[in-house]
């Protein structure tokens, strides 16, 4: 089924910002294992942030945040003082974080998740300047934030449901977060966010990966909980996947997952990401479960998932919803998408109104100037 298209060539509004990572070995993907594979022989060859022909126009709430003064520069002017412990140290500290690595790109490899403290600053804006990448060296997931972890201090009554802290990266690479690991916090392979408010602009997520199996566990690069009053996360000018080889890995979501939770994505790119799981959700009788949502995994009761100006293409499922899994238990939630594409996405069923959108047949769905085939 085919609708009218409307592109628009724009630049690009973020920078290209380059990896600096080993070519590992290429070994296929199936459920039981997930190999981390970085193809960047030259690393001026990994795609740039954001669909390059979406030309939707950006509130201003979904826009780059300010970086002026900042309250920590990570680095002194040299590779080697941008590492794991002063990242974890300034995302600790919190405030508006920016790198003086130099004047080349670099990747700071991380051992372990650098995590938001609840009480320590409103928001906590992460930008790489389009020179860095943070590589979870495919051994540890990224960013972490959660206003219900006590061991980040719980500063509300209501830690499901307060307006702080605001995380946002921005101008920024995730690559080779892993979180098969977690367990207690699963899914998220670069971002694991729970409470507050959570943005990402000009930014990018490659080789992500989060457990490969189970019927709720989620989002090869990130995975989100409990918006403030449940305002949408905002996804801009970001890329996920973009290209062969750079995609990211989940048992749901290859590239996002959430429940309960609204998203705004404007000018934005999902490709070549995985939904590896078996059985749907919920699983199947004799089957570990999920495989859902290649591009995105969204599951709760209200809610929204907004499209404009955004590709989505060359994902893949064994279950559902090839391009988008999107289920509102109570028939409460609703789908727009404005001048995007939605195309060639591989595998799953259940496609009751377009093509590679798994949904109730009932959930409301506005579409204009689109394609979806």
């Amino acid at each position: 089924m085919k609708y009218l298209t409307y592109l628009i060539s724009k630049p690009a509004l973020g920078l290209l910002t380059i990896l600096l990572l080993f070519s590992c070995s290429e070994e296929k993907i199936t459920t039981d294992t997930i190999i981390v594979h970085n193809p960047l022989e030259n690393p001026e060859d990994g795609p740039p942030a954001g669909n390059p022909e979406g030309n939707a126009p950006i509130p201003f709430e979904a826009g780059l945040e300010s970086v002026t003064n900042p309250d920590t520069v990570v680095g002194n002017g040299t590779p080697e003082s941008c590492n794991c412990d002063a990242v974890v140290a300034a995302v600790a500290q919190g405030g508006k974080i920016v790198f003086n690595c130099g004047t080349e790109p670099v990747t700071i490899t991380m051992d372990r998740p650098a995590k938001v403290f609840n009480n320590a600053n409103p928001d906590v804006i992460i930008d790489g300047g389009g020179l860095v990448t943070l590589s979870g060296n495919g051994i540890t997931r990224i960013l972490y934030m959660n206003t219900c972890d006590q061991n980040q201090v719980w500063t509300t009554s209501h830690c499901q449901n307060q307006d702080t802290p605001r995380l946002t990266v921005q101008n920024i690479t995730f690559a080779d977060g892993n979180a098969t690991q977690e367990n207690e916090y699963d899914g998220g392979g670069a971002i694991w966010v729970r409470g507050g408010r959570f943005k990402a602009v000009n930014t990018r997520f490659f080789n992500n990966i989060c457990a490969s199996s189970g019927p709720d566990v989620g989002g090869g690069a990130i995975r989100v909980f409990s918006q403030f009053n449940n305002l949408p996360v905002y996804i801009t000018n970001c890329t996920f996947g973009g290209a062969d080889g750079f995609g990211n890995v989940g048992s749901n979501g290859g590239g996002i997952s959430s429940i309960g939770v609204s998203w705004t994505i404007i000018n934005s790119l999902f490709s070549h990401n995985q939904a590896i799981g078996n059985g749907g959700n919920p699983s199947q009788s004799g089957t570990p479960g999920g495989g859902s949502g290649g591009a995105i995994y969204n599951d709760g009761n209200t809610m929204t998932l907004s499209l404009h100006g955004t590709k989505i293409e060359h994902n893949e499922v064994n279950a559902y919803g090839a391009s988008i899994f999107f289920v509102s238990n109570d028939h409460s939630g609703n789908i727009n998408i404005t001048n995007s594409v939605i195309r060639n996405n591989i595998g799953g069923s259940w496609y009751p109104v377009y093509p590679s959108i798994s949904m109730h047949a009932d959930t409301p769905i506005a579409v204009s100037n689109s394609t979806i085939e």
